[in-house]
């Protein structure tokens, strides 16, 4: 079956989100002095004015920033290491966060001064200006008596001499660095408008082995790499994975059996289970947003047709029935669409289709093909796979207009978007026989594009919303 495998091997991929076996909770945050008891409430200034990034110009003129080590209000060792160890690397993720999104320039360690405990809600905002920074993150880490750690989170416009926000997060040792992209999201949403995406992960397929016969795992990392995993032991080929709305649980493809399936894998338990019980070829599977359903494809009869069931199991409910394949199926936010691919009109191409399968309409049309659509979080866009020649990542309209192409290599496929919609996560394959597969990110204007660091080759990442 040639054609469902090079489907089944060019499948989308969808926003993805591993939950932690502890949530950070928000504390919040005054003068940093008072030692001896938790911070007091004191509200983030969240008012108009102030200093404001341009997310599309500030590409090539980003915001000077300065982000000074986080001091700490007594030198204590904890598990995850010493409170001034962690405040050092605090703002270095929070400076590398910052600088990963394009939009920042952080101050250099040469140009950073110290800063004491009592001066982190007072800056000397002389100095900082001298720097021309325009901005300056400021906070503290401190341990608790019940074993937690206090971050402290404050951002000040240098030219106005004024608190912009303020954030705290009380946090388990083991994660010290949620609390640092928390801070940098507080920081990159005040300042930008958008909403924030450091606090999140991808899960991907990690490969090892000769191209022509690879091992395939799941691995789950935070959005910057860190923090790696493997979820299954390579035994069985899986691509595809995805996350139920609620966190608990991926949904993925695997050739258990020899035959490619669609399960689910309890995050807890690490056990998983048979979505469709028959001997079928199902693939290409995603949760609703509601996560009451999965959505996929299933080859009966020499045709592939998109259904869905609930995500619970039961009678699959047919919501295609077009000659040719029908596949990759993406919800639109409000779960009243689903964007998909089809050949039905001779190659592969992009359509629209109410929930219910009806008022299906093609929205592509510009030269070459179309695959591996995915609706954005905001609504706006759908991403996709160019097939011209070479494979690009793009993006257009859900009416199929304003396409814009982001990626010029020669194979780059299967879109994730991040949580906020603004930057989109893939994979890129090398040439030849040795070429190996990697991880890479690109934002909306196609400028800032890197490769995200992965122990082993990686393919299929799917990039989750922002962690609770």
């Amino acid at each position: 079956m040639p054609m469902i495998d090079r489907f089944i091997r060019r499948l989308p991929v969808t926003l993805a989100l591993l939950l932690g076996t502890s949530a950070i909770a928000q504390a919040p945050v005054a003068a940093p002095p008072a030692q001896t008891a938790p911070p007091a409430a004191a509200p983030a200034d969240q008012g108009d004015g102030g200093l404001v990034v341009d997310v599309e110009g500030g590409i090539s003129a980003p915001t000077p920033i300065a982000i000074p080590v986080m001091p700490t209000a007594a030198v204590v060792q904890t598990p995850a290491g010493s409170t001034d160890a962690l405040g050092r690397q605090l703002s270095d993720i929070i400076a590398t966060d910052l600088r990963n999104s394009g939009l920042f320039t952080p101050l250099s360690p040469g140009q950073l001064r110290p800063v004491t405990f009592p001066e982190v809600q007072a800056p000397a905002y002389d100095h900082w200006r001298s720097t021309q920074a325009q901005a300056l993150v400021q906070g503290y880490i401190r341990a608790n008596g019940d074993g937690t750690l206090t971050v402290g989170c404050y951002l000040f416009d240098v030219s106005a001499q004024r608190e912009l926000a303020r954030q705290g997060f009380v946090v388990p040792p083991a994660d010290w660095r949620r609390a640092a992209h928390k801070c940098a999201d507080t920081v990159y949403a005040r300042l930008t408008g958008e909403g924030p995406y450091f606090d999140s992960r991808v899960v991907y397929v990690a490969e090892t082995g000769p191209k022509a016969n690879r091992i395939k795992r799941l691995a789950i990392m935070d959005q910057d790499g860190a923090n790696h995993r493997f979820l299954t032991n390579g035994q069985s080929i899986v691509l595809t994975p995805r996350f139920a709305p609620n966190q608990q649980s991926i949904v993925y493809m695997s050739y258990v059996g020899r035959i490619p399936s669609i399960y689910v894998y309890d995050i807890g338990s690490g056990k998983q289970r048979l979505v469709v019980q028959n001997a079928a070829t199902t693939f290409a599977p995603r949760f609703s947003p509601d996560g009451r359903f999965i959505l996929f494809s299933m080859a009966t009869g020499g045709n592939t047709d998109l259904y869905r069931v609930s995500a619970q199991g039961g009678t699959p409910q047919r919501l295609t029935t077009s000659p040719g394949i029908d596949t990759g199926g993406s919800y639109s936010p409000d779960g009243s669409r689903i964007v998909f691919e089809s050949d039905r009109s001779g190659g592969q191409q992009i359509y629209v289709m109410n929930a219910d399968g009806s008022n299906q309409h093609r929205i592509s049309f510009g030269g070459g093909r179309y695959a591996t659509p995915v609706w954005s979080p905001r609504g706006d866009l759908i991403a996709f796979t160019k097939l011209a020649g070479s494979f690009r990542i793009g993006t257009m309209s859900p009416s199929g207009g304003a396409e814009k192409l982001l990626t010029d290599d020669w194979s780059d496929e299967g879109p994730s978007w991040s949580p906020n919609g603004r930057a989109i996560t893939f994979y890129r394959s090398g040439r030849g026989s040795s070429g190996k597969a990697t991880l890479w990110m690109v934002d909306l204007t196609g400028v800032n594009e890197r490769r995200i660091p992965t122990p082993l080759d990686g393919s299929d990442p799917a990039w989750g919303p922002l962690r609770p």
